[in-house]
């Protein structure tokens, strides 16, 4: 219950702080609804009892209050609704911005890649719409309780035992706070499916994989995955929704004995005597409103329960996200390196697994070195660039820039310092101006800058072929978007990433895989020239991933990781000439070339 207290304070709070205004009127529309109907019993009372005493003046009096009771009952809730709706609309993008700002208020990725916690933002991503449900349940519930409390002074007047008829309506709320847990344990434990339907639902219908899909025949069989998925997740609700029924079913039974118990003793009364006619119909209409307020009551807390449990996720994976560094962040970046950056005995396992991925690495990447880190698939090399990007923190031994530990400066101001491209690069689709220069917000507006980026990456042929150059939209999420080739989006995420022209570490992953093997090679022979340069200024260390060993050929420093630990380290001349994995690899491939 107090989680359920705790995230309607937070959903009022959210409400009020969005717009003062439509809260307060909301608020009192839903209280002045909510009251009017025990008012109304009472009046209804009041009215046949003159009726029956043949008081006309009185009577037609209480017939005006009647009808105006009921016009609140009946209109209030809905003038409310004009204004909770579109405060509702505000809340839902509230939750949306926080949900963001959770997911990347992280300096790590790890939620993003455990399948636990990608399993909470699939969820919250569902809640995040449920918030009109829940403000709209918060509301009726502030005048619920108070319509409750009315209800209550009445029946003690009548008869103090009548008290007893809405304290039976605790089984119900109990057994229905059971069932509700029963739903969201089902909806957790499903979650896992219900992502995979929904990126197998995005699969088939994504532009993008319609060719594969159709050249290789798998639109049967992601129908057909995608078919089972939802079986899996419907079966596992469809189970949770029955018991939860038969559980708020034993409730209402309690409800409903006490129900026509109530009846039969105010009817016991008025046969005796001791009550009037008008008792009779108070009665009967309060009973009729104490189980529709139970009804209502069990319904509300199913849905503040829900909208509560969204919040709890949130605060879960807030938590998760912003959790403290082990070690003071005390240390600035340098503004230029004389040393190098060096891992000192580093060791990573991914979060919730056993197995390490890198195991006692020791290297150093010289100060203005371009160095490149080669190995079979899985050896661990993407590993290393996302602990050199502060993407994960090790799990043994530090890594030192200049001779600091990296996890003593602020990520945000050590990712100012850094430049990266990805083999699995972002599609931005933007303007070309924006989708390249976003590499670098502060030079976002300055088309020289980007020319540059773009210079360097080898990419003006790109720009030069777009019909409204740096002002075109890209991308088929528009209508008049421009939609490119892999080869031309990765060349625009190379620019993207050469935008920072002075970095202290530019990390280039697999960032050509797009690219036939001479433009990569042409590409990173003029960028090779480019590093020495900006390694004379800043002492810059270049660190790139590729598996064409024509390309690497040309780094300062090799270095060969093999499950998880580095094998091998030296120039290229040198590891070819020996007989370890290098020279074994390199051999392979030159003589695919031939």
């Amino acid at each position: 219950m107090t989680e359920v207290f705790t995230g309607s304070w937070q959903m009022i709070t959210t409400a009020w702080r969005l717009d003062r205004r439509k809260t307060a009127v909301s608020v009192v529309l839903m209280i002045v609804g909510a009251v009017a109907a025990p008012l109304l019993a009472a009046t209804l009372a009041w009215m046949t009892d003159q009726i029956v005493a043949g008081r006309a003046a009185q009577a037609a009096l209480a017939g005006v209050a009647v009808a105006v009771l009921a016009v609140a009952v009946l209109t209030f809730e809905h003038f409310a609704h004009i204004f909770y709706f579109e405060l509702s609309e505000l809340g839902e993008l509230d939750f949306d911005e926080q949900l963001v700002a959770v997911s990347n208020g992280s300096p790590g990725v790890s939620h993003h890649e455990q399948a636990e916690h990608a399993d909470t933002l699939t969820v919250l991503q569902q809640d995040a719409r449920q918030f009109r449900t829940g403000l709209e349940s918060l509301l009726n519930s502030i005048g619920l309780a108070l319509a409750v409390l009315f209800t209550a002074v009445l029946l003690a007047v009548l008869n103090p035992i009548l008290l007893l008829l809405p304290l039976a309506a605790v089984p119900s709320l109990m057994t229905g706070r059971w069932a509700e847990r029963i739903l969201d344990r089902a909806k957790t434990s499903t979650a896992e499916s219900t992502r995979v339907a929904l990126n197998l639902f995005r699969l088939s219908t994504s532009a993008g994989a319609a060719g594969e899909l159709r050249v290789f025949r798998l639109q049967d069989t992601l129908r057909s995955r995608h078919r089972a998925a939802w079986k899996a997740t419907t079966h596992g609700l469809w189970r949770a929704h029955l018991v939860a029924t038969w559980v708020r079913a034993a409730g209402q039974i309690c409800f409903a004995l006490a129900y026509v118990g109530a009846m039969l003793l105010v009817i016991r009364e008025a046969i005796a005597g001791r009550r009037g006619v008008g008792d009779v119909v108070l009665v009967i209409v309060l009973a009729t409103q104490v189980n529709q307020q139970v009804t209502q009551a069990v319904t509300l807390l199913q849905q503040l329960q829900r909208m509560a449990g969204a919040y709890r996720r949130l605060r879960t994976l807030r938590a998760l996200v912003t959790a403290p560094e082990p070690v003071p962040v005390d240390a600035d970046p340098p503004q230029g390196l004389r040393h190098g950056i060096e891992l000192d005995g580093v060791s990573f396992t991914y979060p919730g697994t056993d197995a390490p991925v890198l195991e006692d690495v020791r290297l150093t990447l010289p100060a203005g070195a371009t160095v490149a880190v080669v190995g079979e698939n899985g050896a661990g090399k993407s590993t290393l660039v996302k602990l050199l990007c502060g993407f994960y923190r090790p799990s043994q031994g530090r890594i030192l820039v200049d001779g600091v530990d990296l996890r003593r400066m602020p990520v945000e101001d050590w990712r100012l310092r850094i430049a990266a491209g990805f083999q699995d690069f972002v599609r931005f689709e933007f303007q070309a101006r924006q989708t390249v220069g976003v590499g670098d917000l502060s030079q976002l507006s300055s088309d020289s800058a980007i020319r540059a980026a773009l210079e360097r990456a080898q990419a003006t042929d790109v720009l030069d072929g777009l019909p409204d150059g740096l002002d075109t939209q890209l991308g088929k999420s528009y209508a008049d978007g421009a939609e490119l080739s892999g080869g031309q989006w990765q060349r625009l995420a190379l620019g993207r990433a050469l935008m920072r022209d002075t970095p202290l570490l530019l990390v280039l992953d697999e960032p050509t895989s797009a690219l036939d093997p001479e433009a990569e090679h042409a590409l990173f022979e003029r960028y090779a020239s480019q590093a020495r340069r900006v390694a004379d200024t800043t002492g810059a260390i270049t660190v790139l991933v590729s598996h064409r060993f024509s390309t690497v050929r040309m780094a300062d420093l090799i270095i060969v990781v093999r499950d998880g630990r580095v094998a091998e380290i030296g120039d290229h001349a040198t590891l070819a000439a020996g007989d370890g994995l290098y020279a074994e690899l390199f051999a392979l491939q030159a003589k695919a070339y031939r």
